[in-house]
C-alpha cells in the first residue's frame, strides 16, 4: 500500500513554523552527531592515557611488591615514594575515568547501576529515613508503603581523646574510728596520666603503622592534646620492659617448631654522645606451619643486635634442633657444623633469593640463559601453590613427580653454560650462587616441610623495613629492644588476623592487675578472646 503524501500547511504562518520547527530538528541531530564524536574522541583519549598510566602502575607494583632484584630498574628509588607514585596513578586513573562516566551521563541522562560489595556486619548501622515531601495535593490522601530504596554508605567518626575522671569517695563511720575507700585501680605507668588503651594506640601506631612519634605528636596537637613525643618515647620504653617475657615466650614457642625461617635487616641506632647513627641489626625468626598442614598459630620474632654475627643467631637459637630455612647469609651455615653449637639444625634455602640473581639479567635481555631459568622457575611456583596446605607427604609426591625434573634440567643448564662464560659475569655470579648450594636447594625435594622460599619471614620483616624508612632510626640500644620486643607482639597479632589495638589494651589492662606468669600463654595474640 501506497503510504499518502506528506501535505505541506498551506497557511504562511504554519509553514514558518513548519521551517523552524524542522531546523531545530536538524539542529538537534547536529549537535547530537557532534557529541557523539566527542564522546568517542574522549574515550579513545582516554583508553590511550588509562593504557600508558596501567603499564606505568604495573611497573610500580613489582617495585612496590616485588623483590629488590625485581624491580626493573627502580631498584633504587626510594620505597615510600614509589608507594606515593602507585597512589597518584591509581587516583589518576579513577579521575579519568570519572570523567568519562560524567560525559555519558550527560549524554544518555541516566546513571549506570553500581554493584558494590557490602560492608562488614560488625559495623553499626545508624538509619536514616528520608520521607518524601507534603505537598498541598496530598492533603486528605492515605500514603500506603509499597516498597522502599535502600543504600548504604560509609561513614567515620575521628578518634576523640577522652579523659577518664575516677573518683574514690571516703567514708568514715559516725561515732567510731576508721576510713573506708577502694583501691585505686593498676595501671602500666604508675600515677601517670596514660590509660592502657592510649599506650596501646601510640605502640600500634608506631611499631605496626609506621607513625613515628614525631608525627603522633603533631596529629594529637590538632585536637588541642599535647603529648610530648620524649613523654611518649618513655612510655614505650615501659612497655618493652614490661612486655619482654611474652616476647620471650613466643621466641621460645619458634623453636619448638619442626621448621623455622630467619632473615635480618639494618635498624640505624642514634651512637650514645655522637649524634650520628650507627648500623644496628633487626633479626627476625617465624614460624607458620600452614602451608604443610600444620595447625600451630603462625607467629614471628625480632631480637635487637649491634651486629651481625653468626654469634647472635647462635644464641638466640640455641637449643634449637630442625629444619632452618634461610637465604644465602654465610652466618647460617655455622650452625648446620658440628662445631657450629647446634648440630641438629637442617638449613633449608631459599630458591627466591636465587632466582632475583637470574631475573635482573633476564630484565635487561642480556641473557638467553638467564630467561630460561627464570621461566622454568616459574613452574616450581605453580607446583608450590597446588600443593600448599596438603600433608608433607603429599607435598613431596607432587615435588617428586614434577620439581625434581625442573629442578634437574636447570643445574644442567648451569653446568653446562658456567665454562663457556667469564668467570666475572654477572651470569656466572648467578650460577656460582646456585651450584655451590645445590643441596640446600634441593632439599624440598624430598621433606614436604620445607617451603621453596623463605618469604614468610620476609614478609614478616617488610613492616620493621617501612617502620624504620619513617623512624629514620632508633634512638638507642634501649629503643631497639623496645622495638624488637613490641613489634614481636603486634606482628604476631597481625599474622594470627587480631586486631593489635584490642589485643594489647586487654594484655596491658591484664599484666597491670597481675596477671600470673604461669598463665602466660593465654596472653599470646593467637588465644585472644575479645
Amino acid at each position: 500500500m501506497t503510504p499518502p503524501a506528506f501535505q505541506l500547511p498551506d497557511d504562511i504562518e504554519s509553514l514558518k513554523a513548519f521551517a523552524l520547527s524542522m531546523a531545530e530538528k536538524a539542529a538537534r541531530a547536529d549537535a547530537l552527531e557532534v557529541e557523539v564524536a566527542n564522546l568517542k574522541a574522549q574515550t579513545a583519549d582516554a583508553d590511550e592515557r588509562i593504557g600508558r598510566l596501567m603499564q606505568i602502575l604495573k611497573a610500580f607494583d613489582r617495585a612496590r611488591f616485588g623483590r629488590r632484584s625485581e624491580k626493573l630498574g627502580l631498584h633504587a628509588a626510594d620505597n615510600e615514594q614509589q608507594a606515593f607514585v602507585f597512589e597518584e596513578i591509581e587516583t589518576g586513573i579513577a579521575a579519568i575515568k570519572a570523567g568519562l562516566k560524567k560525559s555519558h551521563e550527560r549524554a544518555d541522562g541516566k546513571r549506570p547501576p553500581r554493584p558494590r560489595k557490602g560492608f562488614a556486619p560488625h559495623l553499626e548501622r545508624v538509619e536514616v529515613v528520608i520521607e518524601p515531601e507534603e505537598l498541598p495535593e496530598h492533603a486528605g490522601r492515605q500514603k500506603v508503603l509499597i516498597g522502599e530504596d535502600v543504600s548504604e554508605r560509609l561513614d567515620v567518626v575521628p578518634a576523640k581523646f577522652r579523659v577518664i575522671v575516677t573518683r574514690r569517695p571516703k567514708y568514715a563511720f559516725r561515732n567510731e574510728d576508721g576510713v573506708v575507700q577502694a583501691p585505686a585501680p593498676a595501671h602500666i605507668i604508675e600515677s601517670g596520666i596514660p590509660t592502657e588503651a592510649l599506650l596501646a594506640q601510640i605502640a600500634v601506631s608506631k611499631y605496626a603503622d609506621g607513625l613515628p612519634l614525631y608525627r603522633q605528636e603533631a596529629i594529637y596537637a590538632r585536637d588541642k592534646v599535647e603529648l610530648d613525643r620524649r613523654l611518649m618515647a618513655q612510655w614505650m620504653g615501659k612497655l618493652g620492659f614490661e612486655l619482654e617475657i611474652l616476647a620471650d615466650y613466643i621466641l621460645v614457642e619458634i623453636k619448638k617448631a619442626e621448621r623455622v625461617f630467619a632473615d635480618e635487616t639494618t635498624l640505624p641506632t642514634l651512637a650514645p654522645g655522637s649524634g650520628a647513627t650507627k648500623t644496628a641489626w633487626l633479626w627476625a625468626y617465624a614460624r607458620d606451619d600452614r602451608p604443610f598442614g600444620g595447625s600451630g598459630p603462625p607467629m614471628v620474632a625480632y631480637r635487637f643486635e649491634d651486629s651481625r654475627s653468626g654469634e647472635c643467631v647462635a644464641r638466640h637459637l640455641n637449643g634449637y634442633h630442625g629444619i632452618l630455612q634461610v637465604d644465602g647469609y654465610a652466618a647460617y651455615n655455622k650452625l648446620a657444623r658440628s662445631d657450629g653449637g647446634n648440630d641438629g639444625v637442617t638449613l633449608a634455602g631459599c630458591w627466591s633469593h636465587s632466582r632475583r640473581k637470574f631475573y635482573e639479567l633476564h630484565v635487561g635481555k642480556s641473557s638467553e640463559v638467564a630467561t630460561a631459568t627464570v621461566e622454568r622457575m616459574a613452574k616450581l611456583w605453580q607446583v608450590e601453590e597446588a600443593a600448599r596446605g596438603q600433608s608433607p607427604d603429599a607435598r613431596v609426591a607432587v615435588r617428586q613427580q614434577t620439581s625434581a625434573v625442573i629442578v634437574s634440567e636447570l643445574f644442567d643448564l648451569w653446568h653446562k653454560t658456567l665454562p663457556r662464560i667469564s668467570g666475572k659475569s654477572k651470569l656466572a655470579e648467578a650460577i656460582r650462587y646456585a651450584t655451590t648450594r645445590r643441596a640446600i636447594f634441593e632439599r624440598f625435594l624430598s621433606d614436604g616441610r620445607i617451603e621453596l622460599d623463605s618469604n614468610i619471614v620476609e614478609r614478616a620483616i617488610r613492616p620493621q623495613a617501612i617502620t624504620r624508612k619513617n623512624a629514620l632510626f632508633a634512638g638507642s640500644d634501649g629503643g631497639g629492644r623496645s622495638w624488637a620486643t613490641i613489634a614481636t607482639l603486634l606482628q604476631t597479632a597481625k599474622m594470627n588476623n587480631v586486631d593489635p589495638n584490642a589485643w594489647l589494651t586487654q594484655t596491658l589492662e591484664r599484666i597491670a592487675n597481675g596477671w600470673p606468669s604461669s598463665e602466660i600463654d593465654a596472653l599470646m595474640p593467637w588465644n585472644y578472646h575479645a
